[in-house]
């Protein structure tokens, strides 16, 4: 008798620890970014923070929804990608506010609409994001849709999905650059990208997710650690402004 119950036992820890590391890569996403939300909303500053993360993991969430219903994986992965683009949304909402509420001069009002790509991804209205992200998925789902059986696409889109995912480091990266100081950008926020990507790799390598994902999550965490790096090398360095051309 006792063995089974021992078995039963088990059993049940097992399931409540997958069903914890699941709730975990649902939620476990947006953790890095409420920090920085509630940084950028207290200092009423969100100079520091690049909208170009917003738009990396939006493009990277979209398409690996899409890979979803060519490649079935997890579904905690799938809602994962759900819960990302709206946390993105109100980083952008946020930004958005405050940009435009604490610029000294104001330049003319940019819209999706206007069509000028020179000011891409630099609108001065929220509704214009939500206006791209729109367009976007159609053209995305009705490519997908059209290729749906098609199993070389759908492999290059999961490669594309976590790859841009992987690269969204990148814009913060340079812009730290550009600055010569990470002052404005959350440490606390690169930490838990550090933590929860490493975590996240490892959750795709024990779950024996597809490829795609524990490559791009070896990469995340490599851009993670130059982020950190960034942080010691320029804590002694005076920031430098780029000018702002609105």
């Amino acid at each position: 008798m006792e063995p089974v119950v021992e078995e039963v036992r088990d059993i049940t820890i097992r399931k409540v620890t997958r069903w914890c590391c699941s709730t975990i890569m649902v939620f476990g996403g947006v953790i890095p970014y409420i920090p920085q939300y509630r940084d950028i909303y207290i200092n009423q500053d969100a100079e520091g923070f690049s909208l170009y993360v917003c738009l990396a993991l939006l493009v990277a969430n979209t398409l690996r929804i899409l890979f979803w219903f060519g490649k079935r994986y997890e579904l905690p992965l799938l809602f994962q990608s759900i819960v990302m683009n709206i946390m993105m949304l109100l980083m952008i909402h946020l930004c958005v506010k405050v940009r435009n509420k604490t610029q000294l001069i104001r330049g003319p009002d940019r819209y999706f609409t206007d069509f000028d790509w020179h000011y891409f991804w630099q609108w001065t209205d929220f509704q214009s994001y939500i206006d791209f992200l729109i367009a976007m998925s159609i053209c995305l789902s009705i490519i997908t849709f059209i290729f749906l059986h098609n199993v070389i696409f759908i492999e290059i889109i999961g490669f594309l999905a976590l790859l841009t995912e992987a690269m969204l480091g990148v814009p913060q990266l340079v812009k730290n650059l550009r600055n010569r100081s990470t002052e404005g950008m959350s440490v606390t926020m690169v930490l838990l990208w550090t933590t929860g990507d490493a975590f996240k790799t490892c959750y795709f390598v024990s779950r024996k997710a597809p490829l795609q994902f524990w490559m791009c999550g070896t990469l995340q965490v490599m851009i993670d650690l130059t982020i950190l790096g960034q942080v010691v090398w320029y804590r002694n360095e005076p920031p430098y402004k780029i000018p702002r051309i609105d």
